[in-house]
């Protein structure tokens, strides 16, 4: 017993384990061997189930191995749907068929079409159908009388035919006799075929009478297409057919080639602005001189006393008449009690400096139209700052009215779109020019008081709702025939027109939007425009034409966008400006579809009126 215990201590170096422990024994292997397979599958198990597991030195048990390994054996079918990119693809099918569409999406609107996002009263909406149908109804009433009765209106200046049968003859108004010796002698007969003088004689004559009528039409505002036609079939008219017009705003130029050799004639134009009862003159004597009824001497004499023939009105009605444009046109902008109040106190002003300023050189106009902005201007900002409640663009546009270029940008646009480019870039200069004056004193009179320039495009709530723009147009009709002394008969179509523009401004509005409002508003006021004109008693074409293009308010967008540049808002006097441009466009491209609908209305009723364009 005590022997075999040295044995054991005397046992060889080498078969001492490596960490200089003796090997254990045979049957403890098969106990300690239980971490050697766990060692074999945590390679497989750690990137796959247990990534996070802290590592454990041998001293420290690990885990229970039945939990560590049990989720480790994973198939490829198990883990193939984790995978979103490899999508399983049936056997005989191309995996093109196999790709899913993805669902189409349709975009929103940036903003909702005119007539969901229109605030119109249905008031309003209801009046401006009424207008227009009413309108629709009397065209065709009277295009199917002329029909029915085969008979043509004589126009202002109609010509009859003569007792015997011969040439046809016009009865001259009573300024045109005003060298007559006896009053009491039937008036002359114009004889179309009366014996000429010397052929030279006669084409210088007609020289300066298609001159002197070049300047009249161009001081009317007519568009330069319109005078370049007009004068060329008055030419025509007088056995000249080579006749060649050259017209600006500022200059006309007539070149004749007849018998006598070439006669030309270069004169100036526009430094005046015609009231509208001469403007109806001078379109009465040109329509009558198309049609041949007046000869060149008699058109010179008729000229020169209608130029220098004085306001049928006296100075007190013309005030009255510029208080009820003011009033009018502040109604017509959504102007408050207050704002019609200040803004006819405000134009009354406005009205006497321009009478008793009538005889101002042209040199000086430029200091009264700021002057003038500048003094309407301060009341209105300080009524602004003591709180009350006075808008800011109804005050201050319209007791501006008479200096507001709505109708001269719009005739530009209309001369740039008829490929009169001088003519037009010189009318649209000269618009914007006023504009720039008007808001120099607007915002001086802001720097002054201290309320920004921004701020002028600002309004109050109507107080008559939706019924008092229309009130505003009918006041709006009155003060014009007043104030520019229309005859009173032209009264009638002068309000038709207008009702019909603020109409197809409201319709155009509901469906086009507010910008191209005004396309609808020109297009559908041309015709009726037109229509007056074929009538009896009705005024011109541009006599009931003209009050449109301040009711359609160019100008006063252009004076808000304007006046906000100066007034450092740049970005809401670019858009300002930019929306005043698109909306002088759409006028302009109005007028002229207006007048291409208008010209079969024209040749039924008034046959021998002489076309617009």
């Amino acid at each position: 017993m005590t022997a075999a215990a040295p044995a054991d201590d005397l046992a060889p170096a080498d078969a001492l384990a490596p960490d200089g422990t003796a090997p254990a024994a045979p049957g403890a292997a098969t106990a300690t061997a239980t971490p050697a397979p766990d060692t074999t599958t945590v390679p497989t198990a750690v990137p796959t189930t247990a990534p996070a597991a802290p590592p454990t030195d041998d001293a420290t048990p690990g885990p229970d191995p039945a939990a560590t390994t049990t989720p480790v054996p994973t198939s490829p079918a198990t883990t193939a749907p984790a995978v979103p990119s490899a999508p399983v693809t049936p056997p005989g099918q191309s995996p093109s068929a196999t790709t899913t569409t993805p669902a189409v999406e349709v975009p929103a609107f940036t903003s909702p079409p005119a007539v969901t996002a229109s605030g119109l009263p249905a008031g309003a909406l209801v009046v401006a159908a009424l207008v227009l149908l009413a309108v629709t109804v009397l065209v065709v009433a009277l295009w199917r009388s002329t029909r029915r009765t085969g008979a043509e209106p004589a126009g202002p200046h109609a010509a009859t035919p003569g007792d015997d049968g011969g040439p046809a003859t016009l009865v001259l108004p009573a300024p045109e006799r005003a060298g007559s010796e006896d009053p009491d002698a039937p008036p002359p007969a114009v004889d179309v075929v009366a014996a000429d003088p010397h052929p030279a004689a006669r084409q210088a004559e007609t020289v300066r009478f298609l001159v002197a009528l070049g300047q009249a039409l161009v001081d009317s505002s007519a568009p330069i297409v319109q005078v370049n036609r007009t004068l060329e079939r008055v030419a025509a008219v007088n056995d000249l057919p080579d006749t060649q017009v050259v017209t600006f705003p500022t200059a006309l130029l007539v070149s004749v080639a007849g018998e006598g050799g070439v006669h030309t004639a270069v004169s100036g134009a526009g430094a005046r602005t015609l009231r509208l009862d001469q403007v109806q003159d001078v379109l009465d004597l040109a329509a009558g001189a198309v049609r041949g009824d007046v000869r060149p001497r008699d058109g010179l004499g008729a000229l020169a006393t209608t130029l220098a023939a004085p306001p049928p009105s006296t100075p007190l009605v013309r005030l009255v008449g510029y208080l009820a444009i003011a009033a009018g046109l502040s109604m017509v902008l959504g102007g408050g009690w207050a704002d019609v109040l200040v803004a006819t106190v405000l134009g009354g002003a406005v009205a006497a400096v321009v009478l008793l300023t009538g005889r101002v050189p042209g040199a000086y106009q430029g200091l009264l139209v700021a002057a003038c902005a500048f003094l309407v201007s301060v009341p209105v900002l300080l009524l602004a700052r003591t709180g009350l409640p006075v808008g800011l663009l109804a005050p201050l546009v319209a007791p501006l009215v008479t200096f507001l270029p709505g109708a001269q940008l719009t005739t530009g646009v209309i001369d740039l779109a008829t490929r009169q480019m001088i003519a037009g870039s010189a009318r649209l200069a000269a618009g914007v020019m006023q504009l720039v004056l008007l808001a120099l004193g607007i915002t001086a009179a802001a720097g002054l008081v201290g309320v920004p320039a921004t701020e002028v495009g600002t309004a109050s709530a109507h107080p008559l709702g939706w019924a008092g723009p229309w009130v505003g147009v009918l006041v709006y009709a009155v003060g014009v025939v007043l104030h520019n002394d229309a005859r009173r008969t032209s009264l009638p179509w002068i309000a038709v027109v207008l009702l019909t523009a603020y109409a197809g401004q409201v319709v155009g509005g509901l469906l086009l939007g507010a910008v191209v409002s005004a396309f609808v508003g020109a297009l559908a006021m041309t015709p009726v425009a037109m229509l007056a004109a074929s009538r009896t008693r009705g005024p011109a074409f541009l006599v009931a034409f003209l009050p449109g293009f301040w009711v359609l308010v160019p100008g006063a967008l252009g004076l808000v966008g304007v006046t906000s540049a100066l007034g450092q808002g740049t970005e809401q006097a670019v858009t300002t400006i930019v929306t005043t441009g698109t909306t002088m466009v759409a006028i302009s491209l109005g007028v002229l579809a207006g007048l291409a609908l208008g010209a079969g209305l024209q040749r039924r009723l008034a046959p021998d009126a002489p076309a617009i364009l």
